[in-house]
């Protein structure tokens, strides 16, 4: 089966790139690839996540946001991640919560957008 797309990846704008770059490369512990001064990218296991800075004259198709993303991020470990982010003064809101699938807390970049830190529940075998 052929498609006429290659990849999906997915790019969020930033209109000041330096802080939001910043958050995810301390969030993830990497360094990012950095296209320029207006394009950073991150490869994170098979999801390449890039940060833009729209053009000047572009700048009015991005306004206020909705804060409508949300990255999921599978952790094994959700309390040493959680603080690991305190140590490096990342704000960690909230409590955790335990759904069907496992325990989660929410971090927000410097746009508003949610990242969704998720440690499944662990099945034993008996």
């Amino acid at each position: 089966m052929s498609s006429a797309y290659s990849e999906v990846f997915v790019a969020i704008a930033a209109v000041d790139l330096a802080p939001v770059v910043q958050f995810y490369e301390t969030v993830f512990a990497c360094t990012p690839i950095v296209q320029g001064d207006r394009y950073t990218e991150f490869q994170l296991g098979t999801l390449r996540l890039g940060i833009f800075k729209p053009a000047t004259s572009n700048e009015a198709e991005f306004p206020a946001r909705t804060n409508s993303l949300s990255l999921c991020v599978e952790v094994d470990d959700l309390g040493a991640f959680i603080e690991r982010l305190r140590s490096l003064n990342i704000p960690v809101p909230g409590s955790i919560t335990t759904a069907s699938h496992g325990r989660e807390i929410y971090i927000y970049d410097p746009l508003g957008d949610r990242l969704i830190l998720h440690e499944q529940t662990k099945v034993g075998h008996n």
